[in-house]
Order: C-alpha cells, then sequence, then structure tokens
C-alpha cells in the first residue's frame, strides 16, 4: 500500500511538470519548456537529464527496466515523449523530433502500451492543446 501511494505521487508530480512545460513546449514552441520536460522524464526515471533522453530507444527502455518502475510509468513517459516530438516537429528540430518518437514507440511496444494512447491523468492538458490554450 505505502509503495502503491508514492507511485501514485511520483505519477501526480510527473504529471505536473510535464503539463506545465508541454504547453509552452508544443502550443508555443518554447524550447526552454522542452528541455524542461525532458528533465521532467529523466527525473521520473531517476536518470541524468543529460543522459537519459540521448539513449537510443532500446536503451531507454533497458534503462526503465532497470528502474523498477518503468511499468507504471510506461504510457505517461510514451505521452510526453510523443508530445515532445511533437514540439520539436514544431520548432524545426527533426532529429530530436525523430529521436523522440522512437523512443516514444519503444517504451509502447516494450511496456504493452497502446500506441498514441493519452493517459487519463493527461485529458486535460489535451483539450488545452487542442484548444489553444497556453
Amino acid at each position: 500500500m505505502l509503495q502503491h501511494d508514492y507511485l501514485l505521487e511520483i505519477i501526480s508530480q510527473f504529471v505536473d511538470a510535464i503539463s506545465r512545460a508541454l504547453l509552452d513546449a508544443v502550443g508555443k514552441g518554447s524550447l526552454k519548456d522542452a528541455k524542461d520536460a525532458e528533465q521532467a522524464i529523466a527525473g521520473v526515471l531517476d536518470l541524468d537529464p543529460n543522459v537519459a533522453l540521448r539513449l537510443s530507444p532500446d536503451s531507454l527502455v533497458t534503462m526503465m527496466l532497470l528502474s523498477g518502475v518503468g511499468e507504471s510509468l510506461a504510457g505517461y513517459v510514451a505521452y510526453a515523449l510523443r508530445k515532445l516530438s511533437q514540439a520539436y516537429d514544431g520548432m524545426g528540430e527533426d532529429e530530436l523530433s525523430d529521436l523522440r518518437l522512437s523512443q516514444a514507440r519503444a517504451v509502447e511496444e516494450s511496456f504493452n502500451s497502446e500506441p498514441g494512447a493519452i493517459p487519463e491523468e493527461f485529458k486535460e492538458l489535451e483539450e488545452k492543446l487542442e484548444a489553444g490554450q497556453m
């Protein structure tokens, strides 16, 4: 029960941090906010931000497996990576966009997450992004 509560708190903090960053990264093309989102992803996986998102898709999955919480966080991480891919695409950062999308796909495949699924906790963010509320 304590581990479950801890995991819920980690997810809640991650959703809050990612939502704030992705609003401006996707909506306004803010590179600073994209980097903030990357730091949040690295943080939730307990990885060094300077290393974590430079990893190949397979290596990122391996690190998630080793973290012990990868399965619990896979859908959230995959969603965030897909949104980062979208943000970087809008900024003309094709290489970063492709890497983030490849990482998202690898996470989804490895943890049997539905490709492109939107976790319930990100529905409000999705609505704001679709409505252009930044």
